[in-house]
């Protein structure tokens, strides 16, 4: 037996194309015809009578063919297309019984739970916001409703059967949250993306915050979990004390038990501009979703940015940057923890007063399972800067701490970076502290080594006559080991804000300490170098301790103090075996 795959709109498009083509070809033999059946004759003379006859003459027989072979076209042509027509019936004429016994086969479970057995959900509408569950054996969710109404949420999307993918959730209307995703099926599925928040309501008299996203939906047994969705943006260029706050994103959804990878985190939203006091904050971002039992959990999401003071207001200050979401765990058997989401950068003073936000804190990496090294904490945003005259720079964000080592063994993750301080402006401004380093992760149980401290963000500079710089960020603390490995090493300070003009200037930071090593073995870890000072007068930060030994191995080495400033303590070796580290 054989068997046939045809596609009636392909028959009707190649139909369509040839008698195209036939009219092409038949108006240019029409404009040949004359020209080349009545030859002239090159002169009185037998010769060239019998030469135009017999050109003539070929000429016209090609136009006898011509005729033939328009004619044999045309019906081609409209075989083609009569072939389409029956097919397309077929087609049509076996679908209505097919529809039919589907139906019958999903009449059952649809009064019985409220759902199809085969077939995927419908979509959310404005009376009803959520999408219909999937069919129970195989069927998609449906989508959840877009909300165009201010203050209404989007709908959640449906959830799969035992295969199928989860429906997205719906977007947030002005200032209201976005849908959920759907979860994937049980069996085999993807969980649906989380919804966007929406932005802030306009209004003339009230700050309105943006809409937070909707978490991802989560996968059965195969299958990769939803992302979340991203806060909406607070309204801008509201006339009242505080400008509304971005949105929070959704968190990503859990990956598949057995094989997927999960969703990430949604971004904040960005805090709203121009408050007559302050800026509005960044909303934070969505965390990372959890692995199964292999896999590396997702990162998380980052921090909105803040709005910015009130540019025409006598004063205004910058709203703060939105923390990073942290993020997810690695799998249960295997996997790395997500990475930490980045912080939003603080929001810049108003124009004639007022000081720069603070920078969003970077999120927290995600810790292993049983077997892994930890995520790396998320970088912290940048403090906002100052400018008016007499304004201080907002202060960096402190960077998210490394995640732990899985329980059994794996490494620490590093510590986040703070962030620098935000400028200053002017002749009397400050510039901001630049924002301390994460704290390094600790390392698995039985084997690791201790992840190292994020370094200390540089201080704001200050360009004016008798302006002050910023104090350098102090490193983040390397983390300790459990039974065996090495401490981790201390993150270096951050440099101070160099003060241009007026030499007034603030100090390095102090590098962070060494992580302690295993309580069986290993090295303690090093201490992180001081931060510079700032050029001509500035102390620089003192060097960070070594990291002590425990019962094998040696202390960690002290930190370098900057420009001039003391160096760290060295660690002590262990009390079975080791040597004390040298002094910094």
């Amino acid at each position: 037996m054989s068997y046939v795959l045809a596609v009636p709109e392909m028959f009707t498009a190649s139909a369509t194309d040839l008698e195209r083509l036939g009219s092409a070809l038949s108006a240019a033999n029409l404009a040949a015809a004359l020209p080349t059946t009545r030859v002239l004759r090159a002169g009185a003379d037998e010769v060239s009578a019998a030469v135009a006859s017999l050109f003539s003459g070929h000429a016209r027989t090609y136009q006898a063919l011509s005729a033939q072979v328009s004619t044999f076209h045309n019906q081609f042509t409209q075989a083609l297309s009569s072939a389409g027509g029956s097919y397309a019936g077929a087609e049509a004429a076996a679908a209505s019984p097919m529809q039919d016994l589907l139906n019958a086969v999903n009449a059952p479970t649809q009064a019985l739970f409220g759902r199809p057995l085969i077939g995927d959900g419908t979509a959310g509408t404005a009376s009803n916001p959520n999408g219909g569950a999937g069919g129970l054996l195989y069927g998609n969710g449906g989508h959840g409703w877009d909300s165009t109404t201010a203050g209404v949420a989007g709908g959640r999307g449906g959830d799969a059967g035992l295969v199928g993918a989860g429906g997205a959730g719906g977007t947030g209307g002005a200032s209201a949250a976005g849908g959920s995703g759907g979860h994937g099926g049980v069996l085999y599925g993807n969980g649906g993306n989380g919804g966007s928040g929406g932005a802030g309501l306009t209004s003339p008299t009230t700050s309105i915050n943006g809409g937070n996203g909707g978490n991802g939906g989560a996968a059965g047994l195969l299958g990769n979990g939803g992302s979340g969705g991203a806060g909406g943006a607070g309204r801008l260029d509201v006339p009242t004390a505080s400008a509304g706050a971005g949105g929070n994103g959704g968190h990503g959804g859990a990956a598949g038990l057995l094989q997927g990878t999960a969703g990430i985190g949604g971004q904040g939203g960005a805090g709203g501009d121009n408050g007559i006091l302050i800026g509005g904050s960044g909303g934070s971002g969505g965390n990372g979703g959890a692995a199964g039992l292999f896999g590396d959990g997702a990162a998380g999401g980052a921090g909105g940015a803040a709005g910015n003071g009130n540019t025409g207001a006598l004063s205004g200050f910058g709203g703060t940057g939105g923390h990073g979401g942290a993020g997810g765990t690695g799998g249960i058997l295997y996997g790395h923890g997500g990475a930490g989401g980045s912080g939003g950068t603080g929001g810049a003073g108003g124009t004639f007063l007022g000081s720069g936000g603070t920078g969003g804190v970077g999120g927290n990496g995600g810790s292993a399972g049983l077997i892994g090294d930890g995520g790396t904490g998320g970088a912290s945003g940048q403090g906002g800067a100052a400018t008016s005259g007499s304004g201080i720079g907002g202060a960096g964000g402190t960077g998210g701490s490394g995640g732990a080592g899985g329980m059994l063994s794996g490494n620490g993750g590093t510590g986040g970076a703070g962030s620098a301080g935000g400028k200053a402006s002017g002749n009397t401004g400050t510039g901001g502290v630049g924002g301390a380093g994460g704290t390094g992760g600790v390392a698995g149980m039985l084997y690791g080594n201790g992840g190292a401290g994020g370094i200390g963000g540089t201080g704001g500079a200050a360009p004016g006559n008798t302006g002050v710089g910023g104090g350098g960020g102090v490193g983040g603390a390397g983390g300790d080991a459990r039974m065996i490995g090495a401490g981790g090493t201390g993150g270096a300070g951050g440099a101070a804000g160099d003060a241009v003009n007026s030499g007034q200037s603030a100090t390095g930071g102090s590098g962070g300490n060494g992580g302690t090593g295993g309580l069986l073995y290993g090295n303690g870890g090093n201490g992180g170098g001081g931060g510079k000072g700032a050029i001509n007068v500035g102390a620089g930060g003192n060097g960070g301790n070594g990291g002590d030994a425990r019962q094998i191995g040696n202390g960690g080495n002290g930190g370098t103090g900057g420009s001039g400033a003391p160096g760290g303590v060295g660690g002590s070796g262990g009390q079975l075996f080791g040597t004390p580290g040298a002094p910094g």
